[in-house]
């Protein structure tokens, strides 16, 4: 069959659910992929952003079909968060109700659509192991007998899952690479996807090299290539990786596996970002980053097939929140060797928000908000000259004399403390100590420079990150 040469576009559809697959594909040329080409299929572009949709729909039409899933029942998954927003969209355009389970260490912004989507959510420890109680899948599965028309989808165990990319996605490869695959890379969460795709792959005749992508932490790549599971351990990447291997995933159509710590997952995806323009989750930089790798070790040229697994807008919060990749350790810092090593946002380098004098307690308020931070350094003419925290707006509230409107438009220098709890950067740890005894923030200075904010929760995730 002839591909178009351009997007063809179609009439209105009758609801989202048609809209799932049919997903375009792009080639990398701005990123060094070595003698190959490299082809990412945007997952991302379905209507709940992830790949997961496929799978939703078919497993819950699978259910209708069977009968495990009738009229006012409850849809019940164990979700990293995408097949849960999957799950949600199709459950709820066909009138069932969901309840998903979700470990803590998803991003908020996951959370936040899926709730939106009225799914009930409840959140488990991401700290675990599979056939602990509190493991997601262990307690999906329990409350799923105990709600009367609960069905537990299982992803990890279901026969649609692996179906859906056997008869949608692997096809839609086929056909957009005009049968021409040199190798498929993708990652295990449920193993539906690789699974699917490598027998369909296969029932063409296709020699591709299937290579898995596995975050450093998960066991699956040490039993590809080892025969062993490999060293477990946290990651912060998410949907992909596990301790133990899904049902749905058929380990022997995989040729080769690598292991991709986070740190290169997510400064692969940021690449991706910055040159291609292409926003991706965090489980996409693991697969593109392993595809790169293969890519790189090749002699001849070679075509070569992963996925943009779901949209970064998922993750702002998180893979592309500097604040947040420097306080788990996932960025290059130079550490100095003092306390500035605790400071991840510092003021010179424009990071700390603050405040003036003059300005409002109104404005102190919403910025403290928007930032999600309970104190402001106030600044004048580059020179710290008080601290205002939550207390100090609350003392200045707490007056009758005066209407609230009049309260809040106070001067912060009416409310703000200027005797400062002042460390020098060169102090030794133990000088933060008494500081914490006292209820106070850490005011880091070099010698009458303001560096930056020290917090408990800032030097606990020091001495986590640096054990």
């Amino acid at each position: 069959m002839t591909l178009a040469p351009a997007p063809v576009l179609t009439g209105p559809a009758a609801s989202a659910l048609e809209l799932i697959g049919k997903t375009p594909m792009v080639e990398v040329t701005r990123i060094d992929t070595g003698p190959c080409r490299l082809f990412l299929k945007l997952e991302s572009q379905n209507p709940g952003g992830s790949i997961k949709d496929r799978i939703a729909l078919s497993m819950i039409e699978a259910a209708e079909r069977e009968g495990f899933l009738k009229p006012g029942g409850t849809i019940v998954e164990a979700t990293a968060g995408n097949t849960g927003l999957a799950l949600t969209l199709v459950g709820q355009a066909k009138g069932y109700k969901v309840l998903l389970v979700i470990p803590d260490k998803m991003s908020k912004e996951k959370i936040q659509h899926i709730r939106a989507m009225g799914a009930d959510v409840r959140l488990t420890r991401s700290d675990v192991p599979h056939g602990h109680p509190e493991y997601y899948t262990d307690m999906a599965e329990r409350l799923a007998q105990q709600i009367p028309g609960g069905f537990y989808v299982n992803q990890f165990a279901n026969d649609a899952n692996s179906e859906a990319h056997f008869r949608s996605t692997g096809p839609e490869i086929w056909e957009q690479m005009g049968g021409d695959i040199d190798a498929f890379v993708a990652g295990i969460g449920s193993g539906g996807t690789i699974t699917g795709i490598a027998r369909y792959l296969k029932s063409q005749g296709s020699k591709a090299e299937i290579v898995l992508a596995d975050p450093v932490g998960s066991t699956l790549a040490g039993l590809v290539n080892e025969g062993v599971p490999g060293p477990e351990g946290g990651y912060t990447v998410e949907g992909i990786g596990q301790n133990f291997v899904p049902d749905t995933a058929d380990m022997t159509l995989i040729d080769r596996a690598y292991s991709i710590p986070d740190a290169e997952a997510i400064a692969t995806v940021r690449e991706l970002l910055l040159k291609e323009g292409v926003l991706a989750g965090s489980s996409s930089g693991t697969l593109i980053a392993a595809a790169l790798r293969w890519c790189r070790e090749q002699t001849e040229p070679k075509r070569v097939v992963t996925f943009v697994c779901d949209t970064g807008a998922k993750y702002l919060s998180k893979v592309y929140n500097d604040a947040w990749l420097a306080d788990h350790g996932l960025t290059e810092r130079e550490l100095r060797g003092d306390l500035s090593d605790l400071i991840t946002r510092k003021y010179a380098s424009g990071d700390v928000v603050s405040v003036g004098p003059d300005d409002t307690l109104d404005t102190a308020f919403k910025r403290m908000k928007g930032a999600d931070v309970s104190q402001l350094p106030v600044m004048e003419n580059g020179r710290l000259v008080g601290i205002l925290d939550e207390s100090d707006i609350v003392h200045v509230m707490d007056t009758d004399e005066i209407t609230r409107a009049e309260r809040f438009s106070q001067p912060v220098r009416a409310a703000m403390t200027r005797e400062l709890d002042t460390v020098q950067v060169g102090e030794p740890l133990d000088a933060l100590i008494p500081l914490f005894d006292r209820d106070r923030v850490a005011i880091v200075l070099d010698g009458e420079t303001f560096v930056g904010l020290i917090t408990r929760t800032d030097l606990i995730n020091h001495l986590s990150l640096n054990r």
